[in-house]
C-alpha cells in the first residue's frame, strides 16, 4: 500500500486501500460502451510453456470487459504456432494471433524493409509495434494496454488498475504507466531501476539543473517497468524503440507527442516478479549489460534533441557523479531492505554498480561515434502514407493465419 504523495510532472494513481477487482471490472464493462479495450500480449513461443502464461491466461479468462486479445508470437515454427492457436483458444475474448515467423507477415515485413520501414532488430519492440499496426489498421478499439507474459505473480487486477485511468470516459489521460515495488520472495530486486536509471537521473540533474526532460522521467516510480495503456490514437505519431531501449524511449516519445496533464502512473500490484535477466558482466551483448548500455543511449539522444552537448570529458563526469549517487542510494536501499526484513547483498550490489559504470561510458562512446542511429522503428502515420493499402494487407495476413 503506497502513499499518496503527488510528486514530479504526472499524475499518480496510488493503492490507497484494499478494493475488490470485481468492482473495478464493473465499472470497466460500463467503460466499454464508450471505450472499448484491446490487450496486446507480445510473447516468445517458450513462454507458452512456463509457468506464468498459463496461469496469465486463466485470469485474463474472468476479464471479459475487454473486447479482444491480440498475441504478438516471435520464435514459433508453424507447429508451434498452431499449438498457440489452441493454447489461446479458451480466452472468451475476440482473439488473433500475429505469427511473426509465418510466411505471410514475413511477406509483409520484407516489402517493409524494402522501403526501409521495417524494424530492423527482433524483439519486444518489434514484437508489439507489428500489434499496435494491426489494431491501427482494423480501427474499432479506442484504449490498447500492453503487458509482459513472464509475470510470475500476475492477477487480474492489473489489467483492470491498468486500463481504469485511460478508458474511464470521466477522466482526461492519454497514456497511463504501470508501477509497483520489486521484490523477489525475501529478497529486494529491480536492479536495473534501482542501481541505474535512478542513480544516473541523479547524476544528470546534479549535473544539468532542473531539466523538464529529467524531471518528468523522474516522475515515475517504475520507469523500466512493462506495462502501460494507451489511447490508440496516439500510437500514429509514436515512434517505437527496437532495441532494450524500449520503455525509455517510449516515456522519450509521449514526453515529445503527449500534454502531460494526459500522462499518469498507477500502482498496479503489491507483489511483482517476473524473469529475471543475467547480469553477463563480461559480455555486453547480452543480459543486464547490453539493457544498460541501450537504456543510456536512449536517455543521451533525447537529452541531445533538449540541445545538451556531450563529449567524452562529459560522460567522464557524469560516471564520477554517477558512482557517488549509486552509492548513496544504495545505501537508503540497505536501509529500507532492513526495516521490512528483506535481503540485500551490498557486495553483489557494488559489483553490479561498477559494471554500470562502464555502461555510462560504452554508451557514451557509441553515441559519439553514431550520433545518427535511429533505433526507432518509424511511426505508423508514416507507413501508410507510404504503403497506403498496407493496413488491408496486414488484416488479411493475420485472418489467413489464425483461420488455420
Amino acid at each position: 500500500m503506497s502513499d499518496f504523495a503527488q510528486t514530479g510532472t504526472i499524475t499518480t494513481l496510488h493503492r490507497l486501500r484494499p478494493r475488490a477487482v470485481e468492482e473495478i471490472e464493473d465499472e470497466l464493462h460500463g467503460f466499454a460502451g464508450h471505450n472499448t479495450m484491446a490487450l496486446v500480449l507480445p510473447s516468445l513461443f517458450s513462454e507458452l510453456e512456463g509457468d506464468a502464461l498459463p496461469h496469465i491466461i486463466e485470469e485474463l479468462g474472468h476479464a471479459t470487459y475487454i473486447d479482444e486479445i491480440v498475441i504478438g508470437l516471435d520464435q514459433a515454427d508453424e507447429g508451434q504456432f498452431r499449438h498457440a492457436l489452441a493454447f489461446f483458444s479458451g480466452l472468451p475474448q475476440r482473439k488473433h494471433i500475429l505469427w511473426h515467423d509465418g510466411p505471410n507477415l514475413g511477406a509483409l515485413d520484407a516489402e517493409l524493409a524494402a522501403e526501409g520501414l521495417a524494424p530492423t532488430q527482433p524483439g519486444k519492440g518489434r514484437n508489439a509495434w507489428y500489434c499496435f499496426g494491426y489494431l491501427l489498421a482494423r480501427d474499432r478499439h479506442d484504449v490498447v494496454a500492453l503487458h509482459d507474459c513472464d509475470i510470475l505473480t500476475y492477477s487480474r487486477d492489473m489489467p483492470a488498475r491498468l486500463f481504469y485511468p485511460v478508458a474511464n470516459p470521466g477522466m482526461d489521460f492519454r497514456f497511463c504507466k504501470g508501477f509497483y515495488s520489486r521484490i523477489n520472495g525475501d529478497r529486494l530486486s529491480g536492479r536495473v531501476t534501482r542501481l541505474f536509471v535512478a542513480p544516473l537521473i541523479r547524476a544528470l540533474k546534479k549535473m544539468l539543473g532542473n531539466l523538464h526532460y529529467l524531471e518528468y522521467l523522474d516522475s515515475f516510480r517504475y520507469p523500466l517497468s512493462g506495462e502501460f495503456s494507451f489511447k490508440l490514437d496516439e500510437m500514429r505519431l509514436l515512434r517505437i524503440p527496437s532495441d532494450w531501449g524500449l520503455e525509455v524511449g517510449v516515456l522519450s516519445e509521449v514526453y515529445r507527442n503527449i500534454n502531460l496533464r494526459h500522462v499518469c502512473q498507477v500502482d498496479i500490484a503489491d507483489v511483482y516478479d517476473h524473469k529475471h535477466q543475467e547480469l553477463s558482466a563480461g559480455d555486453r551483448s547480452r543480459g543486464l549489460s547490453r539493457m544498460s548500455v541501450e537504456i543510456a543511449k536512449s536517455v543521451y539522444r533525447k537529452l541531445a534533441t533538449e540541445g545538451v552537448p556531450m563529449s567524452n570529458s562529459f560522460f567522464r563526469t557524469l560516471k564520477a557523479t554517477y558512482f557517488r549517487a549509486a552509492l548513496d542510494m544504495l545505501e537508503q536501499y540497505r536501509y529500507d531492505a532492513a526495516i521490512n526484513g528483506l535481503e540485500l547483498d551490498c557486495h553483489a550490489e557494488e559489483n553490479t554498480i561498477e559494471m554500470y559504470l562502464e555502461s555510462i561510458i560504452s554508451a557514451g562512446e557509441q553515441f559519439l561515434t553514431n550520433p545518427l542511429e535511429k533505433p526507432f522503428i518509424p511511426n505508423w502515420q508514416r507507413v501508410f502514407s507510404a504503403m497506403p493499402d498496407f493496413g488491408e494487407r496486414i488484416i488479411a495476413a493475420v485472418e489467413k493465419d489464425n483461420a488455420g
